[in-house]
């Protein structure tokens, strides 16, 4: 199954969501027009005025009786026997058969025959058999007041949602809209706005290159690292796995389980040892081994804890003190259920770790994917990879077309 079948299968919430409501608005104004025609008046015809009554007829004069006359009795008369004459039949022979001479009609003019259609058979029927029109909305003011609400809910934000509408009534308003023909506006609009984000992880020449992965307890950082490695390493690049989490003893044998998948030594240090010192000393042997990439993994930590903050800003430093250039990427992976919460992370840690690119993670369970546009339109920074579960090949480079479409629900 391709990625997009995957993105759209499990989108759903999302989808379903903008689906539903974009039906019960275009549904809404098809109900506003019938009560429009019901409510016209009525033309009511006036009564027939009744007819005058008309004086009776007066009865006529019975006609004057004359006196009846009986009849004189006639006299009778007796009857004269008649003869016996004994009864021969006589031979009488059939008449021949007369012809009837036939008058014969003139002919009349005959057109040029038409030309020979054959009909259709049952599946010729079927197929030309008109399908019953979508249902229809006059695209207006008001109509563009529930498209804001719409998308809000799912998660774009109040600035993306009102510039993403304004983009779809610019040289439409007033014009009748299907469903099919609002996604198709919606997804080519939210692919404008990502497109110019959507852009692979860069690899550069120095050796090894540094990827430090940050975000928020939960956010899937772990997971994240363990299928990028696994990919990386398919692509034929070198890879090593600092276990940076040395807080959480599960953290560490969950990178251990992808390493031992993948074919990835993994770094670790002993529980509660310092952060900043393993990715020193990861640095050290990934640049002896001759690895392409070193992958760091980090604590979680929540944007409103100051102490966990300074502690990520302490890795970076120490980094850069074995390559000013390190690291040369900074991902933060992303929680698609956090919502707009998602906003305020990335701008707490663009400002003590530089992040150069994000990962969102968990689409599959929210119905709040508009997120990503939000973060899009927002923060314009590079979105390089994007998850639906929990499997190796259900990490893949983000495609804002794809994504578009799976969102509004389109095929």
């Amino acid at each position: 199954m391709s990625f997009f079948s995957k993105l759209k299968d499990r989108l759903f919430k999302s989808s379903s969501k903008i689906d539903e409501g974009l039906e019960a608005i275009v549904g809404e104004g098809e109900d506003e027009e019938e009560q429009v025609v019901l409510s016209e008046p009525e033309i009511v015809s006036e009564p027939e005025p009744e007819p005058e009554h008309e004086p009776e007829p007066e009865p006529e004069p019975e006609p004057e009786t004359l006196p009846e006359i009986e009849p004189e009795p006639m006299p009778e008369i007796e009857p004269e026997p008649v003869p016996e004459i004994p009864f021969e039949p006589e031979y009488i022979p059939e008449p021949a058969p007369v012809e009837i001479p036939t008058m014969a009609a003139p002919a009349a003019p005959v057109a040029d025959p038409a030309p020979y259609k054959e009909k259709p058979g049952f599946f010729g029927r079927l197929v030309g058999r008109a399908a019953p029109a979508a249902p229809r909305r006059m695209l207006d003011d008001e109509m563009l007041e529930q498209l804001e609400e719409l998308l809000i809910s799912a998660d774009m934000g109040v600035d993306t949602a009102l510039r993403v509408t304004a983009n779809m009534a610019e040289g439409r308003l007033g014009k009748k809209l299907s469903v099919d023909e609002i996604k198709g506006l919606l997804a080519a609009e939210l692919t404008r706005i990502m497109e110019p984000v959507a852009r692979p992880l860069p690899l550069y020449p120095s050796k090894p290159q540094v990827v430090l992965v940050v975000g928020v307890n939960g956010s899937g950082k772990t997971t994240t690292i363990g299928k990028l490695a696994s990919q990386f390493r398919a692509a034929g690049k070198k890879v090593v796995i600092a276990a940076g989490d040395t807080f959480r003893a599960a953290a560490v044998e969950q990178l251990q389980v992808w390493g031992d998948r993948a074919g990835v030594p993994v770094l670790t240090a002993p529980e509660g040892s310092d952060p900043a010192s393993l990715a020193f000393d990861a640095m050290e042997r990934a640049a002896k081994d001759g690895a392409d990439l070193l992958m760091i993994d980090t604590a979680g930590r929540l944007q409103n804890r100051q102490d966990l903050m300074e502690e990520l800003a302490k890795i970076v430093r120490v980094i850069r003190k074995k390559d000013p250039s390190a690291p040369h990427n900074t991902l933060l992976v992303l929680d698609a259920t956090t919502g707009q919460n998602a906003l305020s992370q990335v701008e707490t840690f663009q400002k003590l770790a530089d992040v150069s690119g994000l990962v969102m993670t968990k689409l599959d369970g929210t119905a709040k994917g508009g997120v990503l546009v939000a973060l899009a339109d927002k923060f314009g920074l590079p979105i390089h990879a994007i998850g639906v579960g929990e499997q190796i090949d259900d990490l893949a480079p983000f495609d804002p077309e794809d994504f578009a479409r799976a969102l509004v629900g389109l095929s």
